[in-house]
């Protein structure tokens, strides 16, 4: 992986983190137009980035963290399910990121939810921005579903959110914090299991570093555009989006086109 590849690959992570749309999805078809081959490196730097995106939120809502311990208590609560069951089922989880069907399947599906997800809930008017213990851990389970590849972790979350009479806003930016230890405990699992089989080097720390600067700066843009585009039209959009990126990986797959997860 060059430089050039490492920066498309972390403005792809940056835009699609915090979207409900699906990174790994984008980042099957972004790796697939680059020809980069999935190698352990690949593989190791498309979570590590996370870190840079990680380090987005806690930036732009640092006054959050600084709130009160129950702030963090909340979200260990709603982390937890996604720790428990993703260390029970981890081999079943790992043989679904193999498969691109399930990629653009369940981005089909949960494009089809977005589009009528505003309608089967309450109004918006309705909704408050209270983040109880319950429904952080309702959310928390919600972020299980996202261990399905093509989901979106932040599609998930949010409508988590909602359903627990959440406003916009609010589920949206809770989403976003419970990003933070679900992400940083993968990216540092990963780079620490890099780190112990292959080692990192002079070659491709540079890479991870830019990986990661760019990522942050473009994770950034994303999270504020993403934020006052919801509040103001809703799902629709992304739901339509997610279908069309499905069918597409679908229309690659079964044109003989090779995809890999990277």
């Amino acid at each position: 992986m060059d430089f050039f590849q490492a920066i498309i690959l972390a403005i792809v992570e940056g835009i699609t983190e915090y979207l409900p749309v699906s990174s790994t999805g984008h980042m099957i078809i972004a790796s697939s137009i680059l020809g980069i081959a999935s190698d352990e490196f690949v593989k190791m730097f498309t979570v590590a980035i996370q870190f840079g995106a990680i380090l987005s939120v806690i930036v732009l809502y640092w006054k959050r963290f600084f709130q009160s311990f129950d702030f963090y208590l909340k979200l260990a609560v709603a982390f937890i399910p996604a720790a428990v069951i993703g260390f029970l089922a981890n081999d079943f989880i790992d043989s679904m990121l193999e498969n691109v069907i399930v990629v653009a399947i369940s981005l089909v599906l949960g494009g089809i939810v977005l589009l009528f997800i505003d309608k089967w809930l309450e109004s918006e008017e309705k909704k408050n921005d209270e983040v109880t213990w319950q429904k952080a851990l309702i959310i928390g389970f919600f972020q299980v579903i996202a261990m399905i590849p093509g989901v979106s972790r932040s599609a998930a979350t949010i409508i988590g959110g909602l359903s627990q009479k959440l406003n916009r806003q609010a589920a949206a930016e809770f989403s976003f914090f419970l990003a933070v230890p679900t992400m940083f405990a993968a990216t540092a699992y990963k780079m620490l299991k890099y780190h112990l089989n292959y080692g990192f080097t002079q070659d491709n720390i540079p890479v991870l570093v830019v990986g990661n600067v760019v990522a942050f700066i473009v994770a950034m843009v994303a999270i504020k555009g993403f934020i006052s585009f919801l509040t103001k039209h809703g799902f629709q959009i992304f739901g339509w989006y997610r279908i069309v990126v499905g069918l597409a990986i679908l229309g690659l797959y079964f044109a003989g086109i090779k995809l890999e997860i990277v």
